[in-house]
């Protein structure tokens, strides 16, 4: 980040990076869930659905708060993923949409909060849940 781009300095840069993945591997710590790269083909179509959620979902929520129609709920859902990382993307998705936060995960069961029953019924739809099993690579 210096700005001084010479043959050695790019090349030990190149080592240095080698070096620290060999011994990264080496001491066990990377794994197929480090780096979730079965997720990159189908990640850009999730994300764009994602946000168009946030979006409504946020609109959704300005219009509950300003009539005053809160009628908070805790519910578990069940999660249908996998791996560990696709259950975590569920969970921060909807966390990410404006109206409910996941409070819980365990095992395969996410206990999630919901400003009232219409967010609810949005997370026990399952519709999310089953946009993330396809970004896992399921169908």
């Amino acid at each position: 980040m210096s700005g001084h781009y010479t043959n050695l300095i790019i090349g030990l840069g190149i080592v240095s990076c080698a070096f620290c993945t060999y011994l990264a591997n080496r001491a066990k710590l990377i794994d197929e869930e480090g780096l979730p790269l079965f997720f990159f083909p189908r990640l850009l179509n999730y994300l764009f659905w994602l946000f168009k959620e946030i979006i409504i979902s946020n609109f959704n929520t300005a219009k509950v708060i300003i009539s005053g129609n809160v009628e908070p709920e805790i519910f578990t859902v069940k999660a249908s993923q996998h791996t560990d990382v696709a259950r975590v993307t569920y969970a921060n998705s909807i966390t990410l949409t404006p109206g409910t936060v996941t409070t819980k995960i365990k095992n395969n069961i996410l206990e999630v909060h919901a400003l009232n029953s219409d967010f609810g019924d949005d997370v026990r739809s399952n519709e999310m849940d089953k946009k993330v099993k396809l970004l896992e690579g399921e169908r």
